[in-house]
């Protein structure tokens, strides 16, 4: 973003069926403050209220198609208001497709196409093409993805919109205790109470796998380091190709009976081991839990 503008706007819009739901789940992997089917119309009144509110968000994205109806009318006459204010970067972003392909994608959803109304639905799409061809003409990024899966229109769509244009992918090592339950968001999760617990050694119960003591004890037993080689030859396979199929972060979950020692340590471990190849969060989710 310019650093002339207070805030970055992209308006995602173009044909019913073109991809706009996985544009905008992409928008928001990138950090955008995303709003769907908003009236044209509330679109400026909605950007003043952010000028003035104390989060002071600065990059937002707006699904704008034919599902407002005739609200869609006062696009154009809003995108001319919003162009003179110099305080908002504005893109379009416009998704494109064949008739083929959107025929093809409406029969196999069973959707209703929102300018069909009852009749065909080659005709429903050749009324929103020609409604939508001053819009395109003004767009700053046509994509036509009548070629592409989804995981391609997220790189698109990362490839020119993320700050840096590098990848968003996040691998997230996270530590919990089975006592408190297993993570329903993971991934991969690995139980590591086959391993020694510090538990039960004297100066070390009431420490955590932060603490170098801890760590030491868990990751110095041959069956430890067994598993940890093992571990890095499977995470090695396995996280390029989660990031490969698009997902935006993969979550890998090690856990204990308390969730204190042995995850903590080794999702530490794994955390610092792949953090210079990719992004990499450490959470330990019930690592003030103490029993009491």
């Amino acid at each position: 973003m310019n650093e002339n503008h207070d805030m970055e706007l992209v308006i995602i819009t173009g044909m019913s069926g073109a991809g706009k739901t996985v544009a905008i789940q992409s928008f928001e992997d990138l950090g955008f403050y995303c709003i769907d089917n908003l009236p044209p119309e509330l679109l400026v009144t909605f950007l003043d209220l952010m000028k003035r509110s104390n989060q002071k968000m600065k990059r937002i994205a707006a699904v704008m198609d034919m599902r407002g109806g005739g609200l869609f009318d006062s696009l154009i006459g809003t995108l001319d208001t919003l162009s003179k204010d110099s305080s908002i970067h504005m893109e379009i972003l416009f998704l494109e497709a064949d008739n083929e392909t959107l025929v093809k994608r409406y029969k196999e959803t069973r959707r209703t196409h929102p300018l069909a109304s009852g009749g065909l639905l080659l005709d429903g799409i050749r009324k929103e093409r020609d409604l939508l061809g001053e819009l395109k003409d003004r767009a700053h990024f046509i994509f036509n993805t009548s070629r592409l899966k989804p995981k391609e229109l997220r790189e698109k769509i990362q490839k020119n919109f993320s700050e840096n244009g590098e990848s968003t992918f996040t691998v997230h090592f996270m530590s919990f205790g089975f006592k408190h339950g297993v993570p329903i968001d993971a991934d991969l999760v690995f139980d590591v109470r086959f391993l020694p617990n510090p538990f039960y050694i004297e100066g070390l119960k009431e420490k955590t796998g932060m603490d170098s003591p801890v760590s030491e004890y868990v990751l110095k037993w041959e069956d430890t380091q067994i598993f940890v080689e093992k571990l890095t030859d499977l995470f090695k396979f396995v996280i390029p190709r989660y990031q490969r199929e698009g997902k935006s972060q993969a979550v890998v979950a090690f856990g204990c009976t308390g969730g204190q020692h042995r995850s903590v340590t080794l999702a530490e471990y794994f955390g610092k081991l792949f953090g210079s190849e990719y992004k990499t969060v450490i959470t330990h989710r019930d690592i003030n839990h103490r029993k009491g």
